[in-house]
């Protein structure tokens, strides 16, 4: 008899594949049909079917395959195949000219990756856009039990390398206690030998319950690891960008943790979580580094002899929108004190860098020119396109100058000018808002450094409180900006009696709620201390 060759379709298919002629004789099996039913091509090919299975003659196998022959149509049979096999399988009969083409799949096989699948599902769809190392901390060891073991522990290396157990969970509610004061204490004295170190230097380890026990020093550790009922383990690593982050042990009531833990769902499981925790750190480092790079470009304003100045800054709870905001206050050479409110456009540390530009470079214009506001929006714009400073921004300069007749009879004159920005708040001794004049409208910066740059005045009493802010106090998701002005309008009036540091504090708690959608930033004046 003439043995088929093989044909390189057949062996690429997902699917069990065997061949049988009209003599019910097997003419072909591929190489997935050999690990499914557990016999080789040598050991198949050229025998008849009923002499290598021969609980098929009478089962339900065997009734599809000739079913599916006597009719001339397709079958399919669902069942648990007895031995040798021992496994349920799919098994679809397909009649053809030379005889029947069987299709294989171990059920099994196919509902675990169905799970496998479905697990891995819901652990992207937890951790996708979570930037809160504290909550996808909580929530990993929890999704996976009991697909993956009766109880899972994290655990994290820091920026030095130390080792923490973060998270645990246990499917047994009476041994999730235990398992909390056995991480709490497993790490300190733990061999090099034990699972988990193995695995945070890299390796997928599976130990028996037995191995681990022996591994960890005795005292508190080694006791609550018996009161866990000594489970296997297999420990997994958590692959960073750069560097294992971590690692996942997983805890199986089995001898063999492997029969209860797939190694591959573990690892792919692994796979996610450490690049999600590598993305919490990442964005952490990225806010802290823009946060700091930002607030050190934010220094305490100078004394005014007008009145008292109270500055804020709260970065976005987003570290993504950390970065452009800023403030200034500081006298000019001609004695006037001038406060600058600016949002360059973008949210990053390239933003805060543009930032620190473009504020050192309007108080160095303010400082060495004495120019009004106008005049030194101007000067800030012909620098930039100059210096090829290149990005946008926002910015609202006031000056607050007072002559000696202004001061006899308590009052301040207020000149500012506006590159886009919105315009100051301002009280007036009784805590109800002064309605400015409406200004031209002028461009914000970075656009064309030859636009015209407009001023406007207005005279102030002594107790005026001006406020100058950026658009994240008042800009939220879901309402327009008119909405957010008047609420901060009516809050300011709310609180205008309160001293300037209380008022500012309270107004920024009661607009963002500790959690501001966008940087803020605010500097306010009241004149007369």
């Amino acid at each position: 008899m003439l043995v088929p060759q093989r044909d390189p379709v057949l062996e690429s298919m997902p699917l069990g594949y065997v061949a049988v002629d009209t003599d019910w004789r097997v003419t072909y099996v591929n190489a997935v049909a050999e690990a499914v039913v557990g016999r080789t091509w040598d050991e198949l090919v050229g025998r008849e079917w009923w002499s290598a299975f021969p609980d098929d003659v009478d089962n339900e196998f065997g009734r599809t395959y000739r079913a599916a022959v006597a009719t001339g149509h397709p079958q399919t049979v669902e069942a648990f195949h007895p031995e040798p096999l021992d496994r349920w399988f799919e098994v679809r009969a397909v009649p053809v000219p030379t005889g029947l083409a069987l299709y294989f799949s171990d059920v099994g096989a196919r509902r675990l990756a169905q799970d496998r699948l479905a697990l891995l599902a819901r652990v992207g769809a937890e951790l996708t856009g979570t930037l809160d190392l504290a909550e996808a901390v909580r929530r990993i060891p929890r999704m996976v039990v009991p697909e993956l073991g009766e109880a899972c522990l994290l655990t994290v290396l820091d920026d030095e390398g130390r080792p923490r157990d973060l998270g645990s969970w246990h499917g047994d509610p009476a041994r999730r206690d235990v398992l909390v004061r056995y991480a709490s204490v497993r790490l300190p004295g733990m061999p090099a030998a034990a699972p988990v170190v193995r695995a945070l230097a890299g390796e997928t380890v599976a130990a028996s319950g037995a191995e681990v026990l022996a591994a960890i020093p005795g005292g508190e550790a080694h006791e609550l690891y018996r009161e866990l009922g000594t489970p296997a383990v297999l420990a997994v690593p958590l692959p960073g960008r750069e560097r294992v982050i971590g690692a996942l042990t997983f805890l199986a009531d089995t001898g063999s943790v492997t029969s209860r833990v797939d190694p591959l769902t573990a690892r792919e499981v692994a796979g996610r979580v450490g690049l999600a925790l590598d993305n919490v750190r990442l964005f952490a480092r990225q806010r802290q580094l823009a946060e700091a790079l930002q607030r050190s470009l934010l220094t305490t304003p100078r004394r005014s002899p007008l009145g008292r100045i109270a500055v804020r800054y709260t970065p976005a709870a987003e570290t993504a929108r950390v970065g452009g905001d800023w403030y200034d206050a500081f006298t000019q050479p001609g004695g006037g004190t001038t406060l600058v409110i600016g949002d360059v456009v973008g949210h990053d540390t390239a933003a805060a860098a543009a930032m620190g530009q473009l504020r050192s470079l309007l108080r160095g214009i303010a400082a060495y020119s004495d120019a009004g506001p106008a005049e030194v929006l101007r000067g800030l714009d012909t620098a930039m396109a100059t210096l090829g400073v290149d990005t946008y921004a926002t910015a609202a300069v006031a000056r607050f100058e007072q002559t000696a007749e202004d001061a006899a009879a308590g009052r301040v004159r207020m000149c500012w000018s506006n590159a886009g920005h919105l315009p100051p708040l301002v009280l007036d001794p009784g805590g109800s808002p002064l309605a400015l004049p409406e200004g031209a409208g002028d461009l914000l910066l970075g656009v064309d450094p030859d636009s015209p740059r407009s001023e406007e005045a207005v005279t102030l009493e002594r107790g005026t409180t001006v406020l100058l802010f950026t658009d994240g106090l008042v800009e939220r998701r879901g309402t327009d900006l008119d909405t957010g002005t008047a609420r901060l309008v009516a809050t300011a009036r709310e609180l205008a009696d309160r001293p300037l540091d209380e008022l500012c504090d309270d107004l920024i708690e009661r607009l963002v709620q500790g959690r501001p959608e966008d940087d803020v930033a605010l500097v306010a004046l009241r004149l007369g201390g």
